[in-house]
């Protein structure tokens, strides 16, 4: 098959997971076979044409020059582009600043989506842009020969809000077992000496909350944040708590040393409550971290009994002054990342969407 890839900022990842997705993804299928082609935001620091037998496709992209208004522009240019290059299937990972120029997929191609989550219900987005992302929502769906939900709830939510069926592909994460402790040296960290979170400096995702219930505590294991500060948001927070116990470490995407700060903490904190299978949830998984996540379907949905929940200030205490052991729930998770979200199973369930969708 000829399979174009869009919707992301591009390959190799260096900015979340859609991004991994695509890197994962577009490589397995190429080794698999097909030829394959990913679309890399003008901003992208790799400037190679090909990754690991993956084609890359530069298109412009102006957001460092306009802000947000430029990923609807870079996604018009991959769009336009994708008319000319005769794809079999066009996977699109998203769908927030693409679907306004739906009209203009080439008509020759299937054309896929991943719905990601309920993006208008993300509380950082003014009202009137919520509606705007209702009505991309929509637009995405009508478009779409077919969809691909990554949370049992997002295809229910589909199936009761547009009468639409979906498929049920997951994301996926490789099992950690060989840690490396003398990789946290250059940050001074020991073996469960410190409280984890990782994540984009958005209030949906309650990095605030988790702060606020961890400084009422006397622990005196660090909390060490990872993410990009540089948003208004994460300027805020940085401001606002920074201290000797409150360590905020900016973005990460060495995806070893990623692993092993996850392996190593003595709490992994999952703040997000918007989206569907989130993939930093199922890394943490991966890599055998204790978790304490924020309580909804989305995060209950993966993680059943098989971790400490909060909902507020005083539960982010009560996680921390625990004296649970969690040693089964962290070999119960492991089990699921290995029979349910394991990237092979997800490689497979993309390629026989893709051949089915060609026999139709």
């Amino acid at each position: 098959m000829r399979i174009g890839i869009l919707g992301t900022r591009g390959i190799p990842n260096h900015y979340g997971g859609f991004e991994q997705l695509a890197e994962f993804l577009s490589v397995e299928l190429v080794n698999r076979g097909h030829q394959v082609w990913v679309y890399n935001s003008s901003l992208h620091p790799f400037k190679e044409q090909t990754f690991h037998g993956v084609e890359i496709i530069t298109c412009y992209d102006p957001e460092s020059n306009i802000g947000t208004m430029g990923q609807f522009v870079y996604d018009f240019n991959c769009i336009l582009d994708s008319r000319s290059r005769n794809f079999d299937v066009l996977l699109q990972l998203g769908y927030t600043s693409s679907s306004i120029w739906n009209k203009l997929l080439p008509e020759n191609s299937v054309h896929i989506t991943n719905m990601d989550g309920m993006e208008w219900m993300r509380s950082k987005y003014h009202p009137l842009v919520q509606k705007f992302l209702k009505l991309a929502e929509k637009w995405a769906v009508s478009s779409s020969n077919y969809l691909i939900a990554d949370s049992l709830a997002i295809q229910d939510y589909l199936l009761k809000k547009y009468q639409v069926n979906s498929s049920f592909i997951a994301y996926g994460a490789h099992l950690f077992r060989n840690p490396n402790l003398a990789s946290l040296q250059q940050y001074h960290l020991v073996n469960k000496g410190y409280y984890l979170a990782i994540a984009r400096f958005e209030p949906e995702n309650n990095l605030e909350l988790i702060i606020q219930g961890y400084l009422k505590t006397d622990s005196s294991k660090p909390l060490i944040i990872i993410g990009n500060t540089k948003n208004k948001f994460g300027q805020f927070l940085t401001k606002k708590y920074a201290s000797p116990r409150v360590v905020f470490l900016g973005s990460i995407y060495d995806l070893e040393l990623l692993n092993n700060l996850r392996f190593h903490c003595a709490l992994y904190f999952h703040g997000h409550s918007v989206g569907g299978t989130n993939p930093s949830l199922l890394e943490a998984m991966a890599s055998l971290a204790p978790i304490c996540a924020h309580q909804n379907e989305f995060n209950k949905a993966v993680l059943g009994n098989d971790a400490l929940y909060f909902l507020d200030v005083n539960d982010v205490k009560n996680c921390i002054n625990s004296t649970q052991n969690l040693n089964k729930e962290i070999e119960l998770n492991a089990k699921k990342i290995e029979t349910q979200y394991n990237w092979i199973g997800i490689f497979d369930s993309y390629e026989e969407l893709m051949k089915k969708s060609l026999k139709r």
